[in-house]
């Protein structure tokens, strides 16, 4: 174990948990909900997703994983409604699922190894760093949407209650 590899993992790992939370909150959403605003400011959850999808490919598939860059980033928020929310968790079901891929499969001269992406400058590192970090201030947002969408607690630190952690007696 070196600690490139608990990184990468841990990273990969990150990017599925933040991912399912993602689904869980579209499969309790239609249409309407995920595709609801409430101003040209503020972005819908599509969007959000779509965003992510884009970042994603962006930064791990295409600079870290030497894919064709085909991202077009306008198009994540010009979207209004045009992606079903099925749709949705199918697209960063993919994107994430190859994302943790390409993570796992570099080795330490690629966590070092520079790259640009968005005129920017950075190692693998940064770049795995700058996703993880960006995909879970977004999935915050798509949880808090989706709780006033809902009004469900969505159940996702229900293991950490104060009854779970009550001493139990034989």
């Amino acid at each position: 174990m070196t600690v490139a590899s608990v990184f990468l993992d841990a990273s990969a790992r990150d990017l599925i948990q933040l991912r399912d939370r993602i689904v869980t909150c579209l499969d309790k959403l239609n249409d309407e909900q995920v595709w609801m605003r409430g101003g040209d400011h503020e972005n819908a959850i599509g969007n959000l997703v779509l965003h992510l999808c884009g970042n994603v490919r962006q930064w791990i598939g295409s600079a870290v994983g030497g894919k064709p860059d085909i991202r077009v980033r306008d198009r994540e928020f010009q979207a209004r409604g045009d992606v079903s929310p099925a749709d949705l968790a199918e697209r960063i079901t993919a994107v994430v699922d190859d994302a943790a891929a390409v993570i796992r499969g570099l080795d330490e001269a690629a966590l070092l190894r520079s790259v640009t992406v968005q005129n920017y400058t950075v190692t693998g590192v940064e770049a795995i760093v700058h996703v993880v970090q960006h995909f879970g201030q977004h999935t915050g947002q798509v949880i808090l949407l989706t709780k006033h969408a809902t009004g469900e607690d969505l159940g996702f630190y229900r293991h950490l209650n104060a009854a779970s952690h009550t001493e139990r007696t034989p």
